[in-house]
């Protein structure tokens, strides 16, 4: 897909993709905001802000408060790319979140997912 296209994406719609993913291994909305927040540095307060006005997925990485420094220890692949390798910096932010949520359904405990 055309990265233009991805940036473009509602914010709502994605998320509520990613809740689903995980609710469907068993895991909880909650533990995807907090995947969400640990990322991004969004309050629990701010994120449902965004999620009630209509935001862009792209814009949601871009207004992002604090990247967490530790997301840079995120590896492996996503949609048949390695994460760590990817060059476009706003594109390897999705594909960050996209990796926690796959370890989140993937039955991780959340200390491994944040990298404590």
């Amino acid at each position: 897909m055309d990265s233009e296209k991805v940036y473009q994406m509602d914010f709502s719609k994605v998320y509520l993709l990613l809740v689903n993913k995980a609710e469907k291994k068993g895991r909880t909305k909650q533990e995807v905001d907090e995947v969400i927040r640990w990322l991004t540095g969004y309050s629990q307060e701010e994120l449902e802000g965004v999620l009630e006005k209509s935001a862009t997925y792209g814009d949601f990485f871009r207004n992002a408060p604090a990247l967490n420094e530790n997301r840079r220890l995120i590896k492996g692949v996503v949609c048949g790319i390695r994460v760590e390798d990817i060059k476009e910096p706003l594109m390897q932010e999705i594909r960050y979140l996209d990796k926690l949520v796959d370890e989140l359904a993937k039955g991780k405990s959340m200390d491994k997912i944040l990298r404590k």
